[in-house]
């Protein structure tokens, strides 16, 4: 079987990523009406470096003198995921809660793309597990559109209309080597030839 030939066009920089997640990172602060009372949760995989710069942004503004392990953390939804019995082999990632944990708190749930949402209903299902906080947004660094699930974004870097036939590829320093968010397109035959 031979690999379908796919065009790649960069949609965001590594330059326009550090924007994006300092613009949203401040988005964040403002939502909470002076509250410095959140939890920054980074889903496996690619959410957690997001996570983390999100948090890093917001020190280095002094939008919070929290460090950042006070108010950033990781979430694991692999036991949640619905597509389990297509996929059983996973290996499970580390769920670390800053010491605060999250009752009572609002918990920011990140995560690199918003394609179906079904990533984000096991997150909200892992997070139920855990405790209960007083409220839960969502940041995301791209959504693409065709939802499955009535879930959507509070904080996003960029809208980014796809087809289904399209991929969005994130790639960051920490998990890839580089900061870019590609988008694949499948040729068509006639560009093939």
């Amino acid at each position: 079987m031979t690999d379908t030939p796919t065009t790649r066009t960069e949609v965001l920089r590594a330059d326009e990523i550090s924007r994006a997640l300092t613009r949203i990172g401040f988005e964040i602060v403002e939502a909470q009406k002076g509250e410095d009372d959140f939890v920054i949760l980074g889903i496996h995989n690619r959410g957690v470096p997001l996570a983390r710069r999100i948090g890093e942004s917001l020190r280095r503004t002094g939008a919070t003198d929290r460090e950042i392990d006070d108010f950033v953390g990781t979430l694991d939804i692999t036991m949640f995921r619905d597509d389990l019995a297509q996929h059983p082999t996973r290996v499970p990632y580390s769920t670390d809660l800053p010491p605060s944990g999250i009752d009572g708190r609002t918990v920011v749930l990140v995560d690199d793309v918003l394609f179906s949402g079904r990533t984000i209903r096991a997150a909200l299902d892992a997070l139920s597990s855990l405790g209960r906080p007083r409220n839960v947004r969502l940041a995301v660094l791209v959504d693409r559109g065709h939802r499955d699930l009535p879930i959507r974004a509070d904080f996003v870097g960029k809208n980014l209309p796809t087809s289904r036939r399209e991929a969005v590829r994130v790639h960051l320093t920490e998990t890839d080597g580089d900061d870019a968010v590609l988008l694949e397109r499948p040729l068509t035959e006639e560009e093939t030839r």
